[in-house]
């Protein structure tokens, strides 16, 4: 056979391997930018410290305090009874969205999801607000009822999670005590 017809096998890799391993590449890149790049909509999770609440009504007339039970199966009074008036107005202790608003028991209820983990509960609250609505610290939620406590008391309660209940009136920084004092006596 005549050598110069015969042609030579190419000694690289054929376009057919090369757009194969071009397309590997590009998949795995692909599906790398899904593991490493994090979520854009995704919000770090604030912590407490962060968090700026304030009192729900009034100026925070405590009428019967947060009582933790020795054990989540015991009686006690998970939460703080404040001091108000039937037809006040309810607000906000802080930045949140509304986890529920309505009837639990026969009786008016409000609840907000708050950025740092925690939930509040307010009742009895006729709901201003609807669940799943973004609210702001002080923005009112609703109004005040009566029939808890002795009078219209508001039940303002706090938890973490599931069964970790916080005494709500922990989460209110102590307001400074301005005084003013004569420059000359």
């Amino acid at each position: 056979m005549n050598q110069s017809i015969r042609r030579n096998r190419p000694t690289g890799p054929n376009h057919r391997t090369l757009h194969l391993a071009l397309a590997a590449i590009l998949a795995a890149l692909v599906a790398l930018s899904f593991v490493v790049a994090p979520d854009a909509s995704a919000r770090p999770a604030r912590r407490h410290a962060d968090v700026v609440y304030d009192w729900p009504i009034g100026d925070g007339d405590v009428t019967r305090p947060f009582d933790d039970p020795a054990l989540p199966w015991l009686a006690g009074h998970r939460g703080a009874d404040l001091a108000g008036s039937e037809g006040d107005e309810v607000r906000a202790a802080g930045d949140g969205v509304v986890a529920f608003a309505g009837s639990v028991a026969g009786r008016p209820v409000v609840s907000i999801d708050h950025d740092d983990g925690l939930r509040t509960t307010y009742e009895p609250v006729l709901p201003g607000v609807a669940a799943g609505q973004r609210v702001a610290g002080g923005e009112v939620i609703g109004t005040l009822e009566a029939g808890h406590g002795t009078g219209a008391d508001l039940h303002w309660g706090a938890r973490r999670g599931r069964d970790d209940y916080v005494d709500p009136v922990l989460l209110v920084s102590p307001r400074p005590v301005i005084r003013l004092y004569p420059l000359r006596q």
